[in-house]
């Protein structure tokens, strides 16, 4: 017997085995229900369906069962048991009946692999909530005729591939990040299958697979090997020519009066898969099934006990879709008929199959049978008692029999054990359920498991108490897996982006136009050459190799860049004065960072237990990043010198938890903390929340700010004088010279880009005395280049929090049809709406529009004119959804957080900032919800060039986190500011933002090393190399010319060999073996740095002889290059001052490249004094 089954049931009764036999348990407590699931699922060989009320339960049921069956948590782990098990899941697709928007293809994929396994499964779980139950599906045949199967050794034409993946549905990109993704490079074929976890890269010998391999989205790597691949279609519909010209026949069939010019039936026709065309799926077949026409023959059928009611309810919400939307002759759709299952149809279905209800109350009558458990009573850790962990020590006294604590992941596992183990309890660790049963010794483990709800199991004397049992709610975070946010440290993305006619600087011509990448024959060696254009169409050729002498020029906008002539003192004079500028820049920096690390800070003490304690009051996972950026600040509180670190994260990604754990901190060593917020709104909700946060702690946390009557607010100061305030909130009102701080330590200032550059410079000068910790989403140019500068720390969070969405965009010219359809599509889904509407005078009146546009919508409004209490009055009425339409300026933009509000809609988008639209942008999208933003704009006529860019970079930085890169994206429209002073953006237009940051970056050096920085010699130039090889990657080995940039960008720019060997792995890896030309480049650019080191300005290489010519400063003896030329004059030359010579024996590419490595490994002084011992 194995060990799975080894288990008599512990609280199951028998199943039914006939159909139409209904049972009733009862009594099923807490996660009891899926303990009683998976123990009949194990005895019932067959498949076991879950129908559970809502998305929310099922999402919940399955961790629970996850873990009784011993099954990894995280969604993509294994999901078959040991003993053969397998658990499956149908998502919800999370839109609304006739929504105009598709699901996400991670939903998507996983759809499709179960629906593909089920009809198989001879032992498994299928869990699934009642609305997704009642859609209709594509017919069983479907799935099953349209899967390619792909294995080792088996022909592949690529030509005749492409079109079965394009009809298959699949897309074409560049890179492979996401499901239903492929991409084609010379012999090697990336494809993100339906259904798999990760991504393949097959490779083929000829026409011949001949490798498959699995590899990591994010950074492009192989991970290991398989032997085949199952290919799921793309799409839960057919989309070949075939399939496309059957729903065109049947639309006219379904839709007799439909207009030809409907929007649906025009992309359909042109082969683009319209958003929503989910909602059509009858058009694709003759038939639609249901998902009982995938069960296999022996299935079991366990439902919730409030089914009927979640059955009717998503029944009606249908029909009345269906009713609002039905008179669109532009979008015509099917009745809820054809697309839903009837209640009645359902639960005739169910007849079919033998079926138990689980409750929790006791049941009676034929067919019941309860099973005695119990819900866990309140053993919740109290922090403020004096002995927090009373009721759960009282608990285990109490209780006769052996509990198993549930932590949710191994970090917290280890955090509850040395918690408990402070309150004398001891705990030992198990793995699994099952472990934990057989172990009949161990009275108190502990195990990871994710659980909401414990149970107790009186009659087995077995209990389970889960972390949000001991803890209160924490909200359980699952990941979605990331799209990376493509920003590369070493900002080889900027030549990645380089357009045709893109402004380009190098360092010893200056600013041209880029022409493209040519290939040109000189001396019989074919080299690629980047073409630049300068005045007066003169052409410069840059060999690849020198690719880190060129940066792409970001300034002012790139229409107005200047252009420079070859070969005129222009460049040279530019560059001169913005070096001047740039010394005087970097002494005060320095100078502002010296007085910083040699001042003393104050240095905070750790305090160990409480700070737990505080932590586990945060009722959400970390992310990795946010950890990150909590250790970091702790780090530096409790270190010597003064903190000024910037926490850059995008709005709604837990910024504000990172300050509070510093307050918390600050606190505990008894020094006040001021939070500076630009908005008295903003202060009133951090107050708040600071309240809540520190209510269990004696800290006392007070707001200044024109909310509060006078008397408030004296008495508050009179508390910060006399130190009685521990955290102060407050707008720059804080900032006045009136208040003194009786003990200040900590200064916090959140949203940091509204702050105007004195109050700024005030806080500057507080920045010698206290810890600084700043929070913005969209950092300013002028702070972004302080960190980069390395004159603040950064801590960049770019997770967003699990289940987030990015906000979808469009920028779209107004008209009243979308406004009315984008606000109807929230509101029904039960969601607000934010309308920005940024002029006083004509508010009420836009309100009014919208109400009679709208009349089913309840529209509220609010400005920064109106009397205090009244806004207060109705920004709460908003948060209470006593209005699903707030028409506003832009005062919410920093404003309370509204989880339900997830469409906002900005008039005249084009006249507002980019980081601006940003904060607007995150107002919404902060639940799990797909949240959209509508900027709506005049006629096109009407913008601005500026502003046009401006929303296009806000349009295509979809991605969650980009507020980072909107800001180096905003550097570049505006011009960086100045560093330090109050004058914005000074010699940075003449010579492009990325030179600016590398000279000062050279200059603060050369300061720190006791350098004068040299204006002559501004850049390490490194060595040029001429060696008359093929040394280039062929197009034929990668044919995008964007991807070849970025690769020579890299290789010019690698700093050691370890970095060079990394990056031939990668190549090798992603594009297949390099051809000989890549070899010599790779080898090439590693003789290149050997030449460096030995401070070679240039190596030489002709058909005779190789010259090196030597910089100013080479650590090479000059008396062993003597002794070389008095050995063999014939061999060996020197040339003037600084150039030594030697002869080649053999003149093939190889031959040339090992002499000179020879030559430059016997010239290294290392080597010298080893042969004289």
């Amino acid at each position: 017997m194995t060990k799975g089954q080894a288990h008599a049931p512990l609280i199951a009764p028998a199943a039914p085995e006939k159909a139409a036999d209904h049972r009733k348990w009862g009594q099923l407590n807490g996660c009891a229900d899926a303990l009683a699931i998976c123990e009949s699922a194990r005895a019932h060989k067959g498949l076991t369906l879950v129908i559970t009320q809502s998305t929310s339960e099922a999402i919940q049921l399955e961790q629970s069962i996850r873990f009784f069956l011993g099954l990894p948590t995280d969604e993509d782990g294994a999901i078959i048991t040991s003993d053969g098990i397998e658990l499956l899941s149908l998502p919800d697709w999370e839109t609304l009946p006739y929504d105009l928007f598709s699901p996400h293809q991670d939903i998507t994929s996983r759809r499709i692999r179960s629906l593909h396994r089920l009809p198989g499964t001879r032992h498994g779980i299928l869990v699934v909530p009642a609305r997704t139950l009642m859609h209709r599906l594509a017919p069983p045949s479907y799935l099953q005729g349209n899967t390619l199967l792909l294995e080792v050794g088996q022909t592949l034409d690529i030509d005749s591939w492409r079109m079965q993946l394009e009809a298959a549905g699949y897309h074409h990109t560049d890179n492979v990040y996401e499901h239903g993704e492929y991409a084609v490079r010379g012999a090697i074929l990336d494809i993100y299958p339906m259904g798999s976890n990760l991504p393949y890269r097959i490779d083929l010998f000829d026409d011949e697979i001949e490798t498959l391999r699995t590899f990591d989205p994010e950074t492009q790597r192989s991970i290991d090997k398989t032997e085949r691949i199952e290919l799921l279609p793309a799409n839960e519909f057919p989309w070949h020519k075939e399939a496309r010209s059957g729903f065109r026949n049947r639309w006219f069939e379904y839709f007799p009066n439909a207009d030809k010019d409907a929007p649906v039936y025009q992309d359909v026709t042109h082969g683009i898969t319209p958003p929503g065309i989910e909602y059509y799926l009858p058009l694709f077949f003759d038939e639609t099934a249901t998902l009982f026409d995938y069960l296999p023959g022996s299935t079991l059928v366990f439902t919730a006990n409030g089914l009927n009611d979640a059955v009717n309810a998503f029944d009606a919400e249908t029909r009345a879709r269906y009713e609002d939307r039905r008179h669109d002759r532009l979008r015509p759709i099917l009745p809820p008929t054809e697309l839903f299952l009837q209640p009645d149809e359902v639960f005739g279905q169910l007849k079919h199959y033998p079926r138990i209800t689980c409750s929790s109350q006791p049941e009676d009558g034929a067919g019941a049978s309860n099973c005695g458990t119990e819900s866990l009573p309140d053993v919740a850790m109290d922090g403020r008692a004096a002995d927090p962990a009373g009721r759960l020590k009282r608990f285990i006294q109490e209780f006769h029999g052996r509990i198993l604590i549930c932590a949710e992941s191994s970090g917290r596992r280890e955090a509850l054990i040395d918690n408990l183990a402070d309150h004398k309890l001891k705990l030992s660790t198990v793995q699994s359920w099952s472990e934990f049963l057989e172990n009949e010794s161990t009275t108190l483990a502990i195990t990871i498991a994710p659980l909401e709800q414990g149970m107790v199991l009186p009659g087995q004397n077995l209990a389970l108490i889960t972390e949000s049992a001991l803890f209160g709610e924490r909200v359980l975070q699952r990941r979605r897996r990331q799209k990376p946010t493509e920003t590369d440290d070493a900002g080889y993305r900027d030549l990645s982006e380089l357009r045709i006619g893109a402004p380009v600087v190098h360092i010893d011509h200056g600013v041209g136009r880029y022409k493209g990448l040519e290939t040109l024959t000189a001396g019989g060696q074919s080299d690629e050459f980047l073409t630049l254009e300068y005045a007066g169409g003169s052409k410069l050729y840059v060999p690849v190799s020198s690719l880190h002498l060129i940066s792409r020029y970001a300034g002012t906008d790139e229409e107005h860049a200047p252009l420079h002539k070859l070969g005129t003192e222009r460049w040279s004079n530019a560059k001169q004065k913005a070096l001047e500028k740039i010394r005087d820049t970097a002494a005060e920096l320095l100078d502002v960072y010296a007085r910083r690390e040699a001042r003393k800070g104050f240095q905070f003490e750790d305090p160990k237990e409480a700070y737990r304690t505080f932590a586990a009051g945060f009722p959400f996972e970390e992310t990795p990043d946010q950890q990150v950026a909590i250790e970091s600040v702790f780090e530096d509180m409790t270190s010597e010198r003064p903190m000024d670190r910037l926490v850059c994260g995008d709005v709604g990604f837990g910024k504000t938890e990172v300050a509070m754990r510093a307050a918390f901190l600050a606190t505990w060593s008894g020094k006040q903390v001021a939070v500076l917020v630009p908005t008295t709104l903003l202060a009133q909700q951090h107050y708040e929340s600071f309240r809540d946060r520190f209510s269990d702690t004696p800290v006392t946390v007070e707001l200044l700010s024109r909310f509060r009557s006078g008397s408030q607010t004296s008495k508050a100061i009179t508390a910060i004088e006399e130190g009685k305030a521990d955290i102060v909130i407050g707008t720059h009102k804080l900032l006045q010279g009136d208040i003194n701080f009786k003990n200040l330590g900590l200064v916090i200032i959140d949203e940091e880009h509204r702050f105007g550059v004195q109050q700024k410079e005030k806080l500057k000068s507080l920045r010698a005395e206290v810890d600084m910790l700043t929070l913005t989403a969209t950092p300013i140019p002028r702070t972004l280049n302080m960190a980069m500068g390395h004159l603040r720390d950064l801590s960049i969070i770019a997770t967003p929090p699990a289940r987030r969405l990015s906000v979808k965009t469009f920028v779209r010219q107004r008209d009243d049809a979308m406004v009315k359809e984008a606000i109807l599509r929230e509101i029904l889904r039960g969601g607000q709406v934010y309308f920005l509407h940024n002029d006083v005078a004509t508010i009420e009146k836009t309100a009014e529009d919208l109400r009679k546009l709208i009349p089913e919508a309840r529209v509220g409004v609010a400005h920064g004119q109106m009397r205090e209490r009244q806004l207060e009055q109705i920004m709460s009425d908003f948060y209470h959804k006593r209005f699903n339409v707030l028409v506003c300026t832009t005062i919410v933009e920093t404003g309370i957080d509204i989880p339900s509000a997830n469409t906002i809609i900005i008039e005249r988008a084009d006249k507002f900032g980019l980081a601006q639209l940003h904060q607007l942008r995150g107002r919404v999208g902060r639940s799990h919800h797909q949240a959209y933003a509508y900027l709506l704009t005049p006629p096109p006529k009407a913008i601005s060039a500026d502003a046009r860019k401006r929303l296009d970079a806000i349009s295509e930085s979809q991605d969650l986190g980009a507020g980072f890169m909107l800001a180096t994206h905003d550097l570049e429209i505006r011009g960086a500011g100045e560093l330090l002073g109050e004058e914005q953006s000074g010699q940075i237009e003449s010579i492009g933002f990325t030179l600016y940051m590398q000279l000062l970056d050279e200059a603060v050096k050369a300061i720190r090393d006791g350098r004068t920085p040299n204006a002559e010699l501004p850049l390490s130039h490194g060595t040029e190399m001429n060696l008359r090889i093929p040394a280039l990657i062929p197009d034929d080995y990668l044919p995008d010319v964007h991807n070849r940039l970025m690769l020579y960008k890299r290789i010019a720019s690698v700093k050691d060999r370890e970095a060079l060997k990394e990056l031939q792995v990668e190549m090798i890896d992603r594009f297949g073996l390099l051809p000989p030309p890549a070899k010599n480049l790779m080898r090439q650019a590693q003789l290149r740095l050997q030449a460096e080191t030995l401070g070679i300005v240039k190596v030489d290489a002709g058909k005779e002889w190789v010259r090196l010519e030597f910089g100013a400063t080479t650590p090479v003896d000059p008396l062993e290059l003597v002794k070389k030329v008095q050995s063999a004059p014939d061999r060996y030359r020197l040339e003037g001052a600084n150039s030594f010579r030697f002869r080649l024996n053999d003149d093939s590419t190889d031959g040339k490249l090992d002499a000179i490595a020879a030559m430059l490994e016997e010239l290294a002084p290392d080597k010298a004094p080893a042969k004289a011992s």
